[in-house]
């Protein structure tokens, strides 16, 4: 299938990109079941307690066990008492597992969520960036002019070293290359943009 390419100057060409990756079935139950797993592993899971092992202090018997007419405690150090061990409380990052994503799923997600972009106009290709932006003030020109808020970027290493410091500063604009971004990242922002030979690189790797 052909899509509309762009340069900077609003010229309008023509590229031919891949069905399967840009008209693709939209799965919306797999990219949902994706975005949840890559939501749970973001999180950070620090909170920790301590166990009866780990507290500090005597393990010394508190009384005597017979004859004294009380239970038979043997540690100050047991969950039953104030400065005592938690019982069965959260156990900090490492306890958790991470939800793993096989790479079927993540192909098929992001091919899913670009497809999507695309049949709701949402997917822009432009040439490579040859020239240098600078200026921050120049860069939020170009994106103003296209409409490009809220836009994640995805570039080839060329044109990514041209724009990346006048556009980090940017709100709502992530500018990322073909191997850094995920299907959360898709979600996330409402336009995706592409340089011609980001789309090569992107068939490349998921066709």
């Amino acid at each position: 299938m052909k899509i509309d390419k762009l340069n900077i100057d609003g010229k309008k060409d023509t590229i031919e990109v891949l069905d399967k990756i840009f008209s693709a079935r939209i799965n919306k139950k797999l990219v949902d079941n994706v975005l949840y797993k890559t939501n749970a592993n973001y999180k950070g899971r620090r909170a920790k307690t301590k166990q009866k092992n780990e507290i500090t202090g005597s393990t010394a018997k508190i009384y005597a066990q017979k004859g004294t007419g009380n239970a038979r405690h043997a540690s100050r150090k047991a969950p039953l008492f104030v400065g005592g061990g938690v019982a069965h409380g959260p156990k900090g990052q490492l306890s958790y597992k991470k939800r793993k994503l096989n790479k079927s799923e993540k192909k098929l997600s992001i091919t899913s969520l670009i497809s999507e972009k695309n049949k709701h106009k949402n997917l822009f290709v432009f040439d490579d960036f040859k020239k240098e932006i600078n200026k921050t003030k120049e860069m939020s020109l170009i994106i103003k002019k296209f409409e490009l808020t809220n836009s994640l970027i995805i570039l080839d290493k060329h044109s990514k070293d041209k724009i990346y410091k006048s556009s980090k500063n940017i709100p709502n604009i992530k500018v990322t290359d073909i191997n850094h971004f995920s299907a959360f990242d898709l979600a996330k922002f409402k336009k995706i943009v592409f340089t011609e030979t980001s789309v090569k690189e992107l068939e490349k790797k998921y066709s």
